[in-house]
């Protein structure tokens, strides 16, 4: 119950969401009260707000601080394991496998799997319960998804138990041990992610991927012309604080082993 209300309450506060809700509340003030200039006030904000947070220097500015906290990793050392966390997906036997992973989480095990090849000898670890009504859990798809890709049964482990991330750390640290190990998660999501693995007593080699705030060179147009795409980015970021903050709340202060962590 606490997780399915933690799922709600954290989408309701997500941009699209919080501002359709502003917008109905000022259409409701609007035609069925005399509280005209308050709807007027709040309709006029959150339409300000939509168009500000669907323009591309707004929303990567917003991404960029958390995504930008750690660099592509570059095979500085050698490890056993490679940990996969899972994200968004379906299972649909129809499709082209990669397609039913959603988002956040192809980019995630392309990077897994790049990292992997790099170390032969390693064990890929995917992580993810199965979705309400879904036979299959994240796990497995990633798993399925990766042998299609030439990643043999062999070098794979599934977790599938957990239902996120603080789960996902504790069943990990029960197979790993001391033996390092690479953490792929996305950029954004991954500082959050190392200070639940740290609470476990684990010390994780961040492996960030699926960057997406850009800082190199775009057209003017897409710079200027408010865009879904964009407005995708702020609601990672603005997704990722509200994480921090539920965090914070859940584990005392948040307290982490690495350096700079506020």
């Amino acid at each position: 119950m606490l997780f399915a209300l933690k799922k709600l309450v954290g989408g309701l506060l997500l941009p699209l969401p919080l501002l359709i809700v502003l917008m109905a509340i000022a259409l409701l003030l609007l035609w069925f009260s005399r509280w005209q200039k308050t709807g007027k006030i709040i309709l006029s904000a959150a339409c300000l707000l939509l168009a500000l947070l669907s323009l591309q220097p707004v929303a990567d500015n917003l991404l960029a601080p958390t995504e930008n906290r750690y660099p592509t990793w570059q095979n500085q050392q050698k490890v056993g394991y490679v940990v996969v966390l899972g994200g968004g997906y379906t299972w649909n036997p129809d499709w082209a496998p990669g397609s039913n992973m959603i988002n956040n989480s192809l980019p995630r095990l392309v990077e897994g799997i790049r990292l992997w090849r790099e170390n032969p000898g390693a064990k890929l670890i995917f992580t993810g319960a199965a979705a309400q009504n879904n036979p299959v859990s994240s796990a497995e798809v990633t798993s399925r998804v990766a042998q299609s890709l030439g990643v043999p049964l062999s070098a794979i482990v599934t977790l599938d138990k957990p239902r996120d991330t603080r789960q996902e750390a504790a069943e990990v640290a029960k197979v790993v041990g001391k033996t390092p190990f690479l953490l792929v998660t996305s950029a954004s999501h991954l500082p959050r992610a190392m200070i639940f693995f740290q609470q476990q007593g684990l010390d994780p080699l961040p492996a960030p991927a699926n960057q997406l705030a850009i800082d190199s060179p775009l057209n003017v147009w897409e710079r200027a012309i408010p865009s879904p795409l964009w407005l995708g980015h702020s609601d990672r970021a603005i997704y990722e604080w509200l994480g921090r903050g539920w965090q914070r709340l859940t584990s005392g202060d948040g307290a982490s082993t690495e350096p700079g962590e506020q």
